[in-house]
């Protein structure tokens, strides 16, 4: 039998790897984690940072609009917290159907009870 590769999914990315992603400097990265709030990397016992799929998600956001699209820092701050939360709003709504949903079907057990 041949042998072969397992793909593996990494969960914590280097600040190199990180840096490489987006070609950009690491003081990079590191300043906008001071900027921005959504990036929270962990840190290991040396204090080398280590950065989740979810940061790298806020990177690519940043990424996009501060290089890409010309936006100040100011204006990324305000269109992330933007849509950060009208997200909040949608997942609220979203709750409060299912809650209504399930209550209807308590009080249809109920009936039946």
């Amino acid at each position: 039998m041949p042998y072969k590769e397992i793909e593996t999914v990494k969960l914590y990315y280097t600040m190199g790897e990180v840096a490489k992603m987006f070609d950009v400097n690491p003081s990079l990265i590191r300043f906008w984690e001071k900027e921005f709030d959504s990036i929270q990397p962990k840190k290991n016992k040396k204090g080398n940072r280590l950065f989740t799929a979810q940061d790298l998600d806020s990177f690519k956001q940043i990424y996009t609009l501060v290089k890409q699209k010309g936006f100040t820092l100011q204006g990324a701050k305000a269109t992330l917290k933007k849509n950060s939360d009208e997200q909040i709003q949608h997942e609220k709504e979203v709750l409060l159907t299912k809650l209504e949903a399930v209550k209807l079907k308590l009080l249809e057990l109920q009936k039946h009870c």
